[in-house]
């Protein structure tokens, strides 16, 4: 059997796909303008460190290409950019348990007024007082994927009642429509849904008019899936912990900084000590399921 060329960005990538059947690595530089002698028949693409917008003259090199494999679980930025006939695949199951990791620390974070206690802290002030609870808190999560499912599964163990909203209603899951229907009656609302046409500022004027005063907004997902206009409206009523921004990187004189109730991270919710591990699992079972795919009806 012919083996599949598969470019890797890194040594890191040949020890990941080691254990593959019917495999070539090659490694490939993402910063360099040529690829090495062997890739032009590559099949799969470990995009890595690449720029979509900058990536057009490595496709011309990759004649044979068919599958670019992303280390990320959104590919909104991949889908317009790859040539016809290229299958763009995400790193799914890979970030969930981090992101939701991520939303429950902050969560604790604004319901126990951590960073209140911090500042008393620094001014050498032993004086408690009285803060909030998860237990008991409403939470409906806009995305009924990893992220929500991990989601479901950390918060409920402290007392918070978890709604899943998707596309679709199913067990477990409620459609958007019933979503927005008790849209005001929760204490948090998390958005964790990739960014398409249907998604674009989910979150405008009137959904956020429609969350309760005092509400917790978490945007765990991309930045766009908020109208940061309508939220800047809406800062201090509401209170907003925003992993994605629009725009993104957040420009330093951008009001989103200083807007009251507002808490921003740097995209930062998925990026932790083991993010490569996790990332080149994914990649190494994505590739073997293509594969798998490529040899059946094969003659051996």
């Amino acid at each position: 059997m012919t083996p599949t060329v598969v470019l890797v960005p890194d040594e890191r990538g040949v020890s990941a796909l080691a254990g593959i059947p019917h495999v070539r690595v090659v490694v490939y530089d993402p910063e360099g303008a040529q690829l090495p002698d062997g890739a032009e028949d590559a099949e799969v693409l470990v995009a890595h460190r690449l720029d979509p917008a900058e990536s057009g003259p490595l496709f011309v090199q990759l004649p044979r290409l068919r599958t670019v494999q992303l280390f990320s679980a959104g590919v909104e930025r991949w889908t317009n950019v790859v040539p016809e006939g290229v299958v763009v695949s995400n790193a799914d199951r890979a970030h969930g348990g981090a992101v939701a990791e991520w939303v429950v620390a902050q969560l604790l974070a604004h319901v126990r007024d951590l960073a209140g206690y911090r500042i008393k802290q620094e001014n050498r002030r032993w004086e408690a007082h009285r803060t909030g609870t998860l237990s008991g808190r409403g939470v409906l999560v806009f995305g009924a994927g990893d992220i929500g499912e991990n989601l479901r599964r950390r918060l409920e163990p402290f007392g918070c009642t978890v709604t899943l909203v998707g596309r679709t209603a199913r067990t477990g899951v409620v459609d958007f429509a019933q979503g927005r229907a008790v849209l005001g009656d929760r204490d948090v609302v998390i958005l964790a849904l990739p960014l398409d046409d249907s998604t674009v500022h989910l979150a405008d004027a009137g959904f956020l008019a429609t969350m309760k005063d005092g509400a917790v907004l978490i945007n765990a997902g991309r930045g766009e899936l908020v109208d940061t206009e309508a939220l800047l409206g809406q800062c201090g009523r509401v209170h907003a912990i925003l992993d994605v921004t629009d725009p993104e990187p957040l420009p330093v004189e951008h009001p989103l900084w200083t807007a009251p109730g507002v808490v921003v991270t740097p995209h930062a919710a998925g990026i932790t000590d083991d993010v490569l591990d996790r990332c080149w699992a994914a990649a190494a079972r994505k590739i073997a399921a293509h594969v798998a795919t490529l040899r059946t009806g094969e003659a051996p």
